[in-house]
């Protein structure tokens, strides 16, 4: 490991791993939604980058703090923190773009006349 100040505060590995194993999940099942939205055989329409484009960078930033976090530098305190802040900002970019893609898909159903009971 890089020398440190031994009076920096480190983050426990079990902990740290914990956390990767999180990450790396999480990721796991925001790549899944893509690759199941992108197979969909429904044609994508122009406003349908308003919920790409999130999702896209939210798994982005996921896969930054999932990196960032393999290293071993991220059992400093600082480095552990700074992982965890991007993942967040990447996993809330991801929802947001995952909660747009419904909604547009129900406003486009309703529309349509298509929603159950219409």
């Amino acid at each position: 490991m890089d020398e440190h100040d031994p009076k920096e505060e480190l983050i426990d590995t079990i902990f740290r791993n914990g956390t990767i194993t999180v990450v790396g999940i999480l990721l796991a099942f925001s790549l899944g939604f893509v690759t199941h939205w992108a197979a969909n055989p429904v044609p994508w329409r122009l406003y349908d980058l308003f919920a790409v484009v999130p999702i896209l960078v939210g798994i982005a930033l996921q896969m930054r703090a999932l990196s960032k976090l393999l290293d071993m530098s991220s059992l400093r305190r600082p480095i552990y923190e700074r992982a965890n802040r991007i993942f967040m900002a990447g996993l809330i970019l991801t929802a947001c773009g995952v909660g747009l893609a419904i909604l547009l898909d129900v406003f486009e159903m309703s529309a349509k006349g298509t929603l159950p009971g219409a």
